[in-house]
């Protein structure tokens, strides 16, 4: 049988806490969705801010809804080299440790002390399609991408809960390195 995800390319982003949205653009504000995203409840907002590191930043940073429990950048490897912030590969979440950055919105600034990561490239798995194919939640995935130069990515990491939507995402690197974008198809392999 095989084991074919749909393939979503996720650019840069940010997560941000309720307080961080209000400090950034103002008291009681609300995010609002531009576009749903591939997993269920979560969207792209029409908000966006500014990052700075050290060595640059990154203007108009798509912000993703709703607010998390603590604010979060999201990054490519290229992306960490550019504005000089040194992002370890990790799960989304799992920010103890991690470098902090500046943030800028309309209404003010905020400096975290960490968040900044370049997310580890999983596949999201509703509870059904993961007992289907006899996949356990944090198991690590071999997994084929298509598209020009196609390859095969390892320590692809399985993400089960009923509260997802099949679907593997990558970072514009892992994209760009193999041709694939949004909407193409990957073959779990092992």
């Amino acid at each position: 049988m095989s084991k074919t995800v749909p393939v979503g390319v996720s650019a840069r982003h940010i997560h941000l806490s309720q307080e961080h949205i209000e400090a950034l653009f103002g008291p009681g504000y609300q995010l609002t969705e531009f576009k749903p995203l591939s997993q269920p409840g979560q969207y792209a907002a029409n908000e966006t801010v500014a990052v700075i590191g050290t060595k640059g930043q990154f203007d108009k940073v798509r912000i993703l809804g709703p607010a998390r429990s603590a604010t979060q950048l999201e990054i490519s490897r290229t992306d960490s080299f550019a504005i000089g912030v040194k992002a370890p590969v990790r799960e989304s979440g799992n920010i103890e440790g991690t470098p902090g950055i500046t943030i800028k919105g309309p209404a003010g600034e905020v400096t975290i002390d960490q968040g900044v990561i370049v997310a580890a490239r999983h596949v999201h798995f509703h509870t059904s399609d993961a007992e289907k194919w006899g996949i356990k939640d944090q198991e690590l995935l071999k997994v084929r991408l298509g598209g020009e130069r196609g390859l095969v990515l390892e320590n692809v990491v399985a993400r089960v809960s009923d509260n997802f939507a099949l679907d593997m995402h990558i970072d514009t690197d892992e994209a760009n390195a193999s041709g694939a974008k949004t909407g193409d198809t990957a073959e779990i392999i092992d």
